[in-house]
């Protein structure tokens, strides 16, 4: 894809520009893999169920989409030198108020789902064992020791592995199930067949659409990526990045217009899809084809799961530092801060006890209401700071990066109504 921005800014004359290299990518694979869910798969896999290969064309734009909002992320941190959320603040107090409420609510609810969506292809693979919501708890506790005790440096190791064993399955599984590529080459022009509008959205607005986006940005300063000098580096780790989502994704649309819209096959929505599509796997190449399918979805949910516990933490950590100094002191890594370590104990004990009751009513609508505004949020926040004096004039928007945030922007508007209105009210 094009640079996303003005292609030849100079950025900072004492930031020396660094190589782009392949060894350089990680915090790119990082975002992706948290954004990308089991809910992300179930979406793909329905709309392949449902209308073949004729909305491939949306898993790709939804790629591109994500490719500019992530690079926008990061090139505010890079050639500003400032966070996102320092940013946000510089726009007025309703933009704290919002973050604050999101990462509270959002974190809570958050915490039990993504707990419980690791938990069911472990149940799975070993029936019997334990309780899922004992496979839930011991997931969300792994995760905590794992972010508490590790540093970014491992974290994106890890990340990095989890995202192979995630591409090695759904791309073995896209192969096993025979495409037919002319099917799919067609399905790369632009058709919306009746009653495909909310898939269609669906696939553009979730090939890995989270407030995971805004943590790029901490995760490259993390990496040790602070000034423009990085920018090519960031570009290519980005793109790079959701290149092999979009194929990650692909393939589930594959396997959902092959192994299900071919047999009129439907699965469950929400998680236990993947346990209805595991069955089918299992009926027809085997218990081998289907345990490894699950191998893949714990890998899925799990990197989601850790990916949230730090990328999210940090941003809390962010904001406190902002508002109380005293706890992150000058000189302190943010994830060994008091307030990291906190929001982590936050998303992790508070939510289990949702776990063992049925999720409040008022909290699920609250939670659904605030996180279906946040990526227009982000969209738009991103096109007033990056077309601002905030951002040194070489690194501003350029046309093209100001038609996908605004065409992003849109998308997530009407997403955002779509998900209101679907709540239960």
């Amino acid at each position: 894809m094009a640079e996303i921005a003005r292609e030849e800014g100079t950025g900072d004359t004492a930031a020396r520009p660094r190589k782009a290299a392949w060894r350089s990518i990680g915090p790119g694979i990082v975002v992706a893999a948290t954004g990308v869910g089991a809910g992300d798969l179930v979406a793909t896999l329905v709309a392949g169920s449902k209308f073949g290969y004729t909305l491939l064309w949306a898993a790709v734009i939804g790629c591109l989409v994500k490719i500019s909002l992530a690079e926008a992320a990061g090139r505010w941190h890079l050639a500003t030198g400032r966070t996102l959320f320092d940013g946000w603040r510089s726009l007025g107090s309703w933009t704290t108020v919002y973050f604050v409420g999101y990462v509270v609510v959002w974190g809570f609810v958050y915490g039990a789902a993504a707990m419980s969506s690791s938990a069911l292809p472990l149940g799975a693979l070993f029936p019997g064992l334990m309780d899922l919501k004992a496979w839930a708890v011991l997931c969300g506790l792994v995760g905590l020791v794992f972010v508490w005790f590790n540093r970014y440096a491992v974290f994106e190791k890890v990340m990095t592995v989890l995202v192979g064993v995630m591409f090695v399955v759904t791309v073995y599984l896209a192969i096993r199930v025979t495409p037919h590529l002319g099917d799919a080459v067609a399905g790369l022009v632009p058709v919306l067949p009746a009653g495909s509008l909310v898939y269609t959205l669906g696939l553009v607005g979730g090939v890995g659409g989270t407030i995971t986006l805004a943590a790029y940005g901490y995760w490259i300063n993390a990496k040790g990526w602070r000034d423009s000098g990085w920018m090519k580096v960031m570009r290519l780790d980005n793109r790079v990045a959701y290149v092999t989502t979009g194929i990650f994704v692909v393939a589930m649309l594959f396997v959902g217009a092959e192994l299900l819209h071919s047999s009129g096959i439907a699965i469950a929505k929400g998680d236990k899809g993947l346990l209805d599509l595991s069955g089918v796997l299992s009926e027809r190449y085997g218990s081998a084809t289907a345990k490894l399918f699950l191998i893949g979805f714990f890998a899925t949910s799990f990197t989601s799961l850790i990916g949230v516990w730090h990328g999210v933490s940090l941003m809390f950590a962010d904001f406190v530092a902002h508002y109380r100094p005293a706890l992150v002191p000058a000189g302190t890594e943010r994830d060994k801060s008091l307030p990291f370590r906190a929001y982590l104990l936050w998303l992790t004990f508070p939510p289990i006890a949702l776990l063992f009751l049925d999720q409040p009513f008022g909290l699920v609508i609250v939670y659904g209401v605030i996180g279906a505004f946040f990526m227009p949020f982000l969209a738009l926040t991103l096109i007033r700071l990056l077309n601002s004096s905030r951002t040194p004039a070489e690194w501003r928007n350029g046309p093209l990066s100001n038609t996908m945030l605004a065409a992003a922007g849109l998308l997530f508007v009407v997403l955002c109504v779509q998900q209101v209105r679907e709540l239960p009210w």
